[in-house]
């Protein structure tokens, strides 16, 4: 195509975009952004031959039209319908599954090993928001291709973002090299020079020469930049709405056999102005007016990462060591009214949770109450700081994680289903997680005064709409409570957080087929509230455990192995998520996918008494031996 037709495909893919997240939701600005760029990538190498690898994947729509996906591009991050980050299952142009961030360097830097060593000759591409390199990751793989010196090509989408926008000295530095009139002069000189080379077939020599003179005119004007410093080429930056500006330089890299950094400057939400205007609002957004934007809001409850924003900052005005972590996400986790309050209290550390943690470790070794909020999803990141940097050491940190459980059309790289199974098997740290919001916010205020490592566990969304009590309540450290009681029960639910209210609305239906029950609220994954289950484990007929998490190792693991150690036997059935990711779909819909509906409970509970297979319970002087 030539210019003027990719600038009419270009209108066409960003109103694609714009009706098809207006009905879906989904990542807009970020794709809005890079619709540019990607036909300049497209238009330009051969993907054939040629890889090209996305970080994160908010910003890949435009990728996801080009590479066949057009004609059910409707069907995005519907159930069933093509995925809203990249999946090798997916495309054959989808070189690398991503959804968590900074991760594209590295994964590029191996697959042009591996071209390299099985005798392949394709460029491989490497596009990483200016967010995105942020994460320590992208350093460690800048840092390695700079020392290979292969011949990587890296394209930095510099667009100001994250999520929220970005903070630190990167950002500022980034920044400068945007705005200095000397970069700009050396690229246009570099550029003309370029330009007059005789391309292709190019000498090694002249090559040489070439680079020398930009290196020598750039030097006597500004030092080198960071990247350089690792052993990049560095081009830019240039405006990545230049689709002729891109082509001409991405066509150029390819005489260079070193790693090359091209920084391009792009702006989040191009081409629509609510988007343009407030970014942050449409980086991932639920349904709206596409003409209006006017996003679709429905009257519900408080949503828990509400909940968890006022209890903060009330904590904090009580207790004023209390300070707040987050990793690029202030407005997601609920923190963006803490900060405004407390600023000098407030901590964004950009995109790098493993730094969040032990940043928060060091505050709470020296006296300070962090709160780290991070989405469970991504506090998988910094697994090994929240075991060795503050449940080793013992020290007051508090987790939020927010979005834990399943989370909907983001699909398997964001759902939260695994914090309860790598969480519990640290020493010293302790998990709790509310069966409403009212507990949410006394569970907050009691971990606060617990003094130890504690993580709190949530779901995205609204709450049930319940009282809300402002004062703080004597939430018993490790001891669970009864929200259905029977006399004489059958059955003994132990359920955890969001499944909670699934499980009284199975015990009321269990309760019509004369099977009688007790719902045991378990509010402690860890410490287990081992008195109840004992006591309930000896008297009922069935255990049966609910958890919105990974069955392998989790809350129901946890039960059944009480149970094993005191040689208690009884019958349990454990309800939560099986060994397997889970696809993209609507919440609801994957709640029942995964059999985590009062429904369901209630069916196979009834089918377990209906069969007739009880365990022979022994008697005490048997289980004594």
């Amino acid at each position: 195509m030539n210019l003027y037709e990719l600038k009419i495909l270009a209108d066409e893919i960003r109103e694609l975009i714009l009706t098809t997240v207006s009905k879906n939701g989904g990542h807009l600005a970020p794709s809005l952004g890079t619709v540019e760029l990607t036909l300049a990538l497209y238009s330009v190498f051969d993907l054939s031959i040629d890889k090209i690898v996305w970080d994160v994947g908010h910003q890949t729509y435009t990728h996801k039209i080009l590479t066949g996906r057009r004609d059910n591009f409707n069907t995005l991050r519907q159930r069933g319908g093509i995925s809203g980050f990249p999946r090798r299952v997916e495309s054959r142009y989808d070189h690398f599954g991503v959804g968590h961030a900074s991760t594209s360097i590295s994964a590029a830097l191996g697959i042009l090993m591996a071209e390299e060593l099985q005798g392949g000759f394709g460029k491989v591409i490497a596009v990483i928001g200016d967010g995105a390199l942020t994460g320590g990751e992208s350093f460690e793989a800048l840092n390695h291709a700079g020392q290979l010196k292969k011949k990587l090509i890296v394209v930095l989408n510099d667009n100001k973002m994250s999520i929220a926008k970005n903070v630190g000295a990167l950002s500022e530095y980034l920044s400068e090299i945007r705005l200095a009139p000397q970069y700009r002069r050396v690229k246009k000189e570099f550029e003309d020079l370029m330009r007059n080379l005789p391309i292709p077939d190019i000498g090694d020599k002249i090559l040489r020469a070439a680079q020398s003179v930009r290196y020598g005119v750039k030097s006597a004007i500004v030092p080198d930049t960071i990247f350089e410093a690792l052993g990049f080429v560095y081009l830019g930056p240039i405006d990545g709405h230049d689709i002729n500006a891109m082509r001409d330089i991405f066509s150029r890299v390819s005489v260079i056999d070193e790693p090359v950094l091209i920084h391009v400057h792009t702006t989040k939400g191009k081409g629509y102005e609510p988007a343009e205007k407030f970014p942050e609002k449409f980086h991932g957004v639920g349904k709206f007016d596409k003409y209006s934007g006017e996003v679709a809001k429905k009257v519900t409850p408080p949503t828990y990462t509400e909940i968890f924003s006022n209890a903060i900052v009330d904590c904090a005005k009580e207790n004023e060591k209390i300070v707040a972590i987050t990793a690029a996400m202030p407005a997601g986790t609920g923190l963006k009214n803490f900060a405004k309050k407390f600023p000098r209290r407030f901590f964004d550390v950009g995109i790098a949770e493993e730094h969040a943690v032990t940043f928060a470790a060091g505050m709470a070794a020296n006296g300070l109450r962090p709160v780290v909020a991070i989405y469970s999803t991504f506090i998988q990141r910094a697994y090994d700081q929240i075991l060795h940097d503050v449940c080793l050491q013992n020290l007051p940190v508090i987790f939020c994680l927010d979005r834990a459980g399943l989370v909907g059309e983001d699909g398997a790289t964001h759902h939260g289903v695994f914090d309860i199974a790598y969480l519990r098997t640290i020493p010293n740290i302790n998990i709790l997680a509310p069966k409403d919001e009212n507990e949410l916010r006394q569970m907050f205020f009691a971990a606060v005064k617990a003094k130890v490592p504690v993580a709190i566990r949530y779901p995205r969304g609204a709450g049930y709409g319940v009282k809300v009590l402002y004062v703080t309540e004597n939430l018993a450290w490790g001891k669970s409570e009864f929200v259905y009681k029977s006399e004489r029960a059958d059955v003994s639910i132990f359920a955890v957080g969001s499944m909670v209210a699934p499980a009284i609305e199975a015990a009321k239906l269990l309760a019509m087929k004369k099977i009688s029950v007790n719902v045991i609220n378990a509010r402690f994954v860890k410490p287990l509230d081992t008195e109840t289950l004992r006591r309930e484990a000896s008297t009922v007929k069935l255990i049966a455990t609910c958890e919105e998490g990974a069955l392998n190792g989790g809350f129901g693991s946890a039960v059944t192995e009480f149970l094993a150690d005191e040689n208690i036997l009884v019958p349990i059935i454990r309800f939560g998520i099986e060994d397997k990711f889970v696809e993209h779909g609507k919440r609801d819909e994957l709640l029942e996918l995964c059999g985590l509906t009062a429904n369901n409970i209630y069916k196979k509970i009834l089918e377990h008494f209906e069969s007739g297979k009880f365990f022979y319970r022994p008697s005490q002087r048997f289980r004594n031996l």
